[in-house]
């Protein structure tokens, strides 16, 4: 139904035949063309749109939405060992717009801008790392020592340089990163975050600091990512008052992300939660060179996943769209508008028997994934489709089976 061998060119594209989703906006038609200028532009959206000279995309019923943005991922490409390329969980997978989780700190920032987000086809922003490493050798050397590992005058200066690309802080707070520093990472990290007005992204693992208590130090616009792990003194469904906590949060505005790693998603954390009424506010990866052939595979996948366990597709693709860039503070609304930038993925709602497993290692069946057909940014449409791991995949880095 489609033809893969578009190429970028000085010319309008036309998406015909396709059904908005997810964009909350009044009035628009259950089938519509859009039409994008060669800037990148929108220039009409409705149906039978007549265009000359502009590149068509026949869209044949499937789905449109504002392009998947993953809120958590790792993309600094060969400054971490943990990395990977963007175009491995970018574009050719669907998602238009890929944010990095703290990969870089104030010492190499720098260098995840020039050599990975510059030439990179999709939109990438970051969140920076509290520690002045970032993940050099993830898990193997830790960013978050003692008070050598920061530097809050430098982290500042660079936040500030970079305002057009990092949108918060990033803190692990977990005792396998921080060991018995419990929560004063995170307190540095807040109170960096309310001198340059960005919010803080949290891991949360391994206590301590405990889950309850970073939670009481968040306020609105916080994100908490690993939200429905399943690790021990880490997990909601396993303590009541966490899970009331977990609740209280969302209301106040803090922000429930996925972030569902090679570690940190599990199935009847995510089930037992969205049975009590407690959905994530956005989905994201965590994709990185540990998760990509293991537990996670890419966006589509993941939101697979959520879908599964109950969440209603509408919710899943705002979760996985308009909500990761509210969460940024990106625009939003109204972005199947005549003059917004086209950002969008083309997808199909695929029936299928898939069996995948989540980050405990308990498998469950698929009966519905979403299929990525096409990333489009701007006037070019990228073609797209989902992830297939590579059995007995060995990670090039430290060697190990997947």
């Amino acid at each position: 139904m489609f033809d893969n061998h578009f190429k970028p060119q000085a010319q309008g594209l036309l998406i015909r035949n396709a059904r908005p989703i997810g964009f909350a906006q009044p009035n628009l038609p259950p089938q519509t063309d859009v039409l994008v200028g060669a800037d990148g532009s929108i220039e009409a959206v409705g149906p039978a749109i007549a265009a000359d000279n502009v590149r068509i995309v026949d869209a044949a019923g499937a789905f449109i939405s504002p392009g998947w943005t993953d809120l958590h991922t790792h993309v600094w490409y060969g400054g971490t060992d943990i990395s990977i390329r963007p175009s491995q969980g970018g574009a050719e997978r669907g998602v238009t717009t890929l944010v990095d989780a703290g990969s870089a700190g104030e010492a190499n920032f720098h260098g995840l801008r020039e050599f990975i987000i510059e030439p990179a086809r999709e939109n990438i922003y970051a969140f920076l790392n509290l520690g002045s490493i970032g993940l050099v050798a993830c898990n193997r050397v830790t960013e978050l020592q003692d008070m050598r590992s920061i530097d809050i005058d430098r982290t500042i200066a660079v936040i500030r340089a970079h305002r057009d690309l990092i949108v918060g802080l990033k803190v692990r707070a977990s005792a396998v990163i921080s060991g018995g520093w419990d929560l004063v990472p995170l307190k540095l990290a807040k109170k960096i975050g309310r001198i340059v007005d960005l919010p803080v992204m949290v891991h949360v693992g391994e206590p301590p600091p405990l889950y309850d208590d970073v939670l009481g130090l968040l306020t609105s616009g916080d994100i908490v990512t690993h939200c429905f792990n399943g690790k021990q003194g880490g997990s909601i469904i396993e303590d009541e008052d966490l899970y009331q906590l977990a609740e209280e949060a969302s209301r106040r505005g803090i922000v429930l992300d996925v972030g569902h790693g090679g570690a940190s998603f599990s199935f009847d954390v995510g089930r037992a939660a969205l049975a009590r009424g407690l959905k994530p506010n956005t989905i994201s990866t965590d994709l990185h060179n540990r998760s990509l052939d293991t537990s996670v595979w890419d966006m589509a996948t993941t939101m697979s996943k959520l879908l599964s366990l109950g969440m209603a597709l509408e919710d899943v693709v705002i979760a996985s769209s308009t909500a990761p860039k509210r969460a940024i503070r990106k625009p939003h609304e109204n972005l199947l508008s005549v003059g917004k930038p086209a950002e969008f993925t083309l997808f199909e709602l695929a029936d299928t028997d898939l069996t995948v497993v989540d980050s405990q290692g308990a498998s469950s069946t698929l009966h519905q994934t979403f299929e990525p057909r096409f990333a489009i940014l701007g006037a070019e449409a990228v073609p797209a489709s989902r992830h297939q791991p590579e059995p007995g995949h060995t990670c090039p880095h430290c060697g190990s089976k997947t």
